[in-house]
Order: C-alpha cells, then structure tokens, then sequence
C-alpha cells in the first residue's frame, strides 16, 4: 500500500485544476465560477484530511 502515500497529491492536483477553472469562467462571465471554487477549497481540505491520517495511521503501526 506504498500508492497511498502518494494519491493524496492527486487533491493537490484537482484543487489547482479547480482554480484554474474557476477563474476562466469568471473572466468569460459565461458560467458561475463558485462550483469550481467549492471544489478546489474541499481538495485542498482532503488533502489535508489524508495527509493527518496516513501518519496518523503510520504512527500507530509503529508503535505496535
């Protein structure tokens, strides 16, 4: 389970994806960019979430 050390930057990812988006549609005015906000603000919010976790959860396996 080595891979789950790493998914938790595929947030970190969204989250940057998110805000791109968003921002190009408040530019073009077309859409309403807040979804995309909404969403990079809970795949920054998730990474941190996994992140507290797997060492949470690495800790623990080591003291056993």
């Amino acid at each position: 389970m080595n891979y789950l050390k790493y998914t938790q930057y595929v947030y970190l990812v969204a989250a940057i994806f998110f805000v791109y988006d968003g921002f190009s549609k408040l530019n073009s005015g077309t859409d309403m960019p807040y979804l995309s906000f909404i969403l990079a603000a809970t795949a920054v919010f998730m990474f941190f979430f996994r992140r507290k976790f797997a060492k949470k959860f690495d800790n623990q396996d080591k003291n056993q």
